[in-house]
């Protein structure tokens, strides 16, 4: 069959990964293609099924042999496609399905990688987010065209060893000789260029750290299997900042969900809260004491946030609770989850008005878990307070600001001499008590508790009710009763106080 030029070389001034590939290939590629949907499973999950093939276009320049691929600083949505990969071996222009294979060199595996993140300025051409230097792994090894069945391709994706994608060319929507004579009828293809033939189904994300691992394999024609090899990729967020003319990464929920291919519901902020305006003045006035003793009526002991202090002593906290997770310090992971637009950035960026940052640091005050320009930002968004278990950094500072902040300490040592920032808008335990995001918190001087935001509204009714009653009692003890019979009040008391409030109520 056809074969590529020999005589076409790689350019030897590529990028060293750019390099390796065109050296695999034999060739410097013109053109890297990749299918949009290729699998029926992967239709089925994206919930669309294509009436024609749908193709973008890589640089040459992102191919590479697997290994370590570079990402701006700031970017954090990664995502991975295992892919079979065409290798073109003689020019083809308007070919017929029958023969177009005749015009294949070789197959191999592929990596379709992805800086979801970065998608949003690309209008469907996929150029930042697949086409960086090294985004197009490919490798290890090639298989001979000549000795497959183009119907009986296997495809396997691992990540950190465990089996995440398989599927073959038998269940394609559109046959790998379609493929190639789609793209010949109106492109000319040339020895040395790739496409890539779609991703089976659940392609997802994975993190700095993480490895994944793509093999193609078959049985000749001649009953002998063969393999590309197990093609590795990883990921590392690099120094890189990119200039404030470029587009900025966005790691919004849809991108979240459309490279995890989880629901979209894990990504959103939580829903808008209970807490309206007439509420929220409801809590600023009963005292803390009494909704703990109401909550502990409702058999609810461990809502308590305890052991802290606040830097505005005698100003209330009340908010909607947003919640940030950090794990203790490991250079490696504090290397991939510490720097650029990290979790704790990302979730003070967020902040609307009256929620409340509760950080979950483990109960450990020797370093800070933010400081005066994340105190700053809350400030400036609305936030309602900040809740930490752990130390503030410039904590004069952070009290001048005015947000009311509950800590365990002040400290001048940075976030990552002990912890990582994880994640965020997750349930978290802080300070003895579990939080999750839309919890209701309030805070004074005697501390700060969790509420169930499906139990606010009626603990603040029966909390102002009680109130009432103490207010009452407290008239009567000034006016010189005795306690007994009055507190709590036995029969003959609570019938001259509802007889009292009750006209009160009436006039």
């Amino acid at each position: 069959m056809p074969r590529m030029h020999a005589s076409t070389q790689p350019a030897t001034d590529a990028v060293p990964a750019a390099a390796a590939a065109w050296s695999l290939l034999g060739a410097r590629p013109n053109k890297v293609f990749a299918m949009h949907i290729g699998y029926r499973a992967r239709a089925a999950q994206k919930g669309r099924t294509p009436e024609a093939p749908g193709y973008f276009m890589k640089p040459a320049t992102s191919l590479s042999t697997g290994g370590e691929v570079v990402v701006p600083a700031g970017t954090e949505i990664f995502g991975f496609e295992g892919e079979i990969a065409i290798v073109i071996g003689s020019h083809a222009r308007a070919v017929g399905e029958a023969d177009a294979w005749a015009h294949v060199a070789s197959i191999t595996a592929a990596n379709d990688l992805g800086v979801f993140d970065l998608r949003w300025v690309d209008k469907g051409s996929n150029i930042r987010s697949k086409g960086g230097d090294g985004m197009t792994p490919i490798g290890p090894a090639l298989l001979d065209a000549r000795r497959l069945d183009p119907r009986a391709i296997e495809v396997r994706t691992w990540l950190d060893g465990e089996l995440v994608q398989h599927d073959s060319t038998s269940t394609l929507i559109f046959s790998l000789p379609q493929i190639v004579s789609d793209l010949s009828q109106l492109v000319t293809l040339e020895p040395g260029d790739v496409i890539l033939t779609g991703t089976p189904a659940d392609a997802s994300t994975f993190s700095p750290g993480q490895t994944v691992e793509v093999e193609v394999s078959a049985m000749t024609i001649d009953g002998e299997r063969v393999s590309t090899g197990r093609l590795a990729s990883t990921v590392r967020v690099g120094e890189q900042v990119l200039p404030p003319y470029s587009a900025q990464p966005k790691p919004t929920p849809e991108q979240w969900a459309d490279a995890s291919g989880r629901p979209i519901d894990e990504f959103q902020a939580p829903a808008e809260p209970v807490l309206d305006d007439e509420l929220r003045g409801q809590l600023s006035r009963v005292a803390l004491a009494t909704l703990s003793s109401a909550l502990r009526k409702r058999g609810l002991n461990n809502v308590s946030i305890d052991g802290l202090r606040s830097t505005q002593p005698g100003k209330r906290l009340v908010g909607v609770a947003r919640t940030l997770r950090y794990v203790p310090n490991r250079e490696d992971l504090f290397a991939s989850h510490g720097g650029g637009y990290n979790a704790q950035k990302r979730l003070f960026d967020s902040l609307r008005p009256g929620e409340v940052v509760v950080i979950e640091a483990r109960g450990d005050n020797r370093s800070g878990t933010l400081g005066d320009i994340l105190a700053l930002r809350a400030r400036h968004l609305g936030a309602a307070g900040i809740v930490t278990d752990g130390g503030v950094r410039d904590l004069d500072v952070v009290t001048e600001i005015g947000v009311p902040t509950y800590h365990a300490g002040g400290h001048p040592a940075v976030l990552g001499r002990l912890h990582v920032p994880w994640s965020f808008d997750e349930t978290i335990a802080c300070g003895g008590a579990t939080v999750q995001p839309g919890d209701i918190i309030v805070g004074d001087g005697d501390g700060v508790l969790v509420i169930p935001p499906a139990l606010v509204r009626e603990l603040v009714e029966e909390c102002l009710r009680t109130e009432a009653e103490e207010e009452w009692i407290a008239r009567q003890v000034e006016a010189g009763h005795p306690v007994d019979g009055l507190f709590p009040m036995d029969a003959e008391w609570r019938a001259r106080f509802e007889a009292e409030t009750t006209g009160r109520e009436g006039s």
